[in-house]
């Protein structure tokens, strides 16, 4: 019913910076929430942030807080990831996915997911 679609991802040196997209469509009165996750190879899939759909309210993993910002323009049902002073423990797949929870943290209160955007950060 939600569908969403990753862009922006691409190959940036240590410090550089990315801006990512997750343009969302279908069933938005639903979505009270939309997050980023991004899993490594042979890692887990792991939390990075989310921003309340409606009230802007804003959560960050404790390794991109003070370089990453989520934001979204609700006129342009999209949410944005700006990362900034990237590191190369930041590459990785990243993920957007949409939740009907208010502000959820985990993985499994995401029920819809994009198809993900290659992040990679050289040294």
């Amino acid at each position: 019913q939600v569908q969403l679609v990753e862009s922006g991802g691409g190959l940036v040196q240590a410090g550089g910076s990315l801006r990512l997209s997750c343009a969302v469509s279908g069933g938005i009165f639903s979505t009270y929430a939309v997050g980023w996750f991004r899993q490594a190879p042979g890692k887990e899939r792991s939390f990075v942030a989310a921003i309340n759909w409606s009230g802007g309210i804003t959560d960050y993993a404790d390794s991109v807080k003070g370089r990453f910002t989520i934001s979204r323009d609700n006129a342009k049902n999209t949410v944005y990831l700006q990362m900034n002073r990237l590191k190369p423990e930041d590459t990785a797949v990243y993920y957007c996915a949409a939740s009907s929870a208010l502000l959820p943290g985990r993985a499994i209160d995401y029920a819809y997911w994009g198809q993900g955007t290659q992040v990679t950060v050289s040294s």
